[in-house]
């Protein structure tokens, strides 16, 4: 049977070995480009995955060769109890990589368990460092809170820590010599990401959409940067800051696509398997497990929807194709 393989591979000879889960759709943040302010169509809570279910699928898929996790929400945070499912998750055979993504909002509360439980690296969205412009930009979010849980993740043994900084123009551009100066000082990672069209407010976003290749420019008159490469299971492309150990990653799904190499798939909250971040193709299975389908099953299922990968997204030719908010899908 096609389950019985040790690998998965789409149908463009692509290899899949890294599942985003998002558990909650749900955020303590409402930044502008991601969730409309006075959103409330969330999923009911009745109809999110269980954390069993959750270990179920993921154990299918460690089954079928996914060794890398990433747990994203919305805000995972939100969510009570992660950690459990995280020693859950821990416990999986396969699961070689357990990481997390968060606003780091309620990150000094939770560093601790989730450490303990097992995660061990940590992706956190921090596009402005004075409060103010944070406040604008989250939707009266407390930047003193997610700067203190960046301190207690670091002091608690997190590592890398990778900074998500989200380039947009004429609202942060006059900060990324700011932000790779606090990321070097503290021994973490920084990221540049473009703006993406998911959802109405990633069109809207679009007109503070900033090339990439504009940041590296500037960049460039400040630091000597060469080519670099970090663990993980993501798309950036990584330079070094020369005479230090400051990785600086762009992740540039507009200028530069990177969908030749991907290896992800992403699970919502409700249980629906996303083949790409920027097409629709999907495939439920929250269905088959409360149907009561076999372990066999189950992969059999997960190889089935895999041939529905697409070849790629099509931001820019097609930007309003994807409708649904990216807190959804699970970035």
């Amino acid at each position: 049977m096609a389950s019985e393989s040790k690998s998965l591979i789409d149908p463009f000879n692509r290899r899949i070995d890294y599942v985003r889960v998002s558990v909650t759709d749900r955020c303590n943040l409402r930044c502008f480009y991601c969730l409309p302010k006075d959103f409330k169509g969330f999923e009911s809570r009745e109809d999110y995955l269980s954390y069993e279910e959750i270990e179920r699928i993921l154990k299918a898929f460690t089954e079928l060769g996914v060794r890398r996790i990433r747990l994203t929400g919305g805000e995972p945070l939100a969510r009570r109890d992660l950690h459990r499912l995280v020693g859950k998750i821990a416990a999986l055979p396969g699961a070689e990589d357990i990481s997390l993504s968060t606003n780091a909002v309620l990150l000094s509360r939770h560093a601790a368990e989730l450490y303990e439980a097992g995660v061990r690296r940590l992706n956190v969205s921090l596009d402005t460092l004075r409060p103010d412009r944070f406040r604008e930009i989250t939707g009266n979010g407390d930047l003193d809170q997610v700067l203190r849980g960046l301190e207690v993740a670091r002091r608690t043994g997190f590592s890398p820590i990778k900074i998500n900084m989200v380039a947009m123009k004429g609202v942060n551009d006059d900060e990324f010599i700011d932000m790779v100066e606090y990321c070097g000082e503290r021994g973490f990672s920084l990221r540049f990401i473009e703006t993406m069209p998911v959802g109405n407010t990633g069109r809207d976003a679009a007109q503070q959409y900033l090339d990439l290749s504009e940041v590296r420019e500037r960049l460039d008159r400040h630091y000597s940067l060469t080519p670099s490469v970090m663990a993980g299971g993501g798309p950036a492309r990584y330079f070094r800051v020369e005479g230090s150990d400051l990785h600086i990653g762009f992740i540039t799904p507009i200028s530069q696509h990177f969908c030749e190499t991907c290896n992800r798939v992403r699970l919502s909250v409700d249980g629906v398997l996303y083949l790409c971040l920027g097409q629709d193709h999907s495939y439920p299975l929250k269905s088959l497990l409360r149907r009561g389908v076999s372990d066999e099953e189950l992969k059999s299922a997960i190889v089935e929807a895999l041939a529905l990968k697409p070849e790629r997204h099509e931001f820019r030719e097609k930007p309003d194709q994807v409708v649904r908010f990216m807190s959804s899908t699970g970035g």
